[in-house]
């Protein structure tokens, strides 16, 4: 019997908030993008037991989506202005069971993002409408395993034509810690 196979790749990620998706989702008609699917996805993200993912810029989580379940693994990003890292993603026959070794060797789960996600294809560039609880409307614009000048160009394009300015590259689990440090910090 033949295990789940696991994907290695080079992820481009531009991401950027937005204030009207149904703007956005009207320009991508326009545009003549295609509509994928909509999704709904819940991230559980991992701390290692001896090392710092927030100092190396890392990250471990499990995602459920479609009744599927995979482990990623994340690398540190390469670019500056995009969110381009290393990507290993497996698929997993039991999440629990994967959950259970991971808290095993010492593993914590952190916290868990719930995401809706409204996915298109434009010019060979993933467009994600996403919609993320407590922290609100973004869109994901996203090329993997291209040259990652080229992939960049492809994305800045995208960007454009849709009217996107600003880039945030920090992650959605990036932004969501920051917040509670903030509530904290206000308190």
């Amino acid at each position: 019997m033949i295990g789940p196979v696991y994907a290695m790749m080079l992820e481009i990620e531009i991401k950027s908030p937005i204030a009207d998706p149904d703007e956005i989702r009207n320009k991508l008609v326009i545009l003549g993008a295609t509509h994928i699917k909509n999704v709904h996805q819940r991230d559980s993200y991992f701390s290692h037991p001896c090392r710092d993912f927030g100092i190396t810029d890392e990250a471990l989580r499990i995602r459920q989506q479609e009744g599927n379940e995979t482990l990623y693994y994340k690398g540190p990003k390469i670019d500056l202005e995009t969110k381009a890292r290393e990507e290993i993603a497996l698929p997993l026959t039991n999440g629990e069971v994967m959950r259970t070794i991971l808290q095993r060797i010492g593993f914590i789960e952190v916290i868990s993002i719930e995401k809706d996600r409204y996915i298109y294809q434009l010019n060979n560039v993933e467009v994600a409408l996403d919609y993320i609880e407590d922290l609100g409307n973004f869109v994901e614009l996203e090329i993997r395993d291209e040259d990652i000048e080229k992939g960049k160009n492809m994305i800045k394009e995208v960007m454009k034509s849709l009217g996107l300015e600003i880039s945030e590259r920090r992650s959605y689990l990036e932004l969501l810690m920051e917040r509670a440090r903030d509530q904290v910090a206000s308190q």
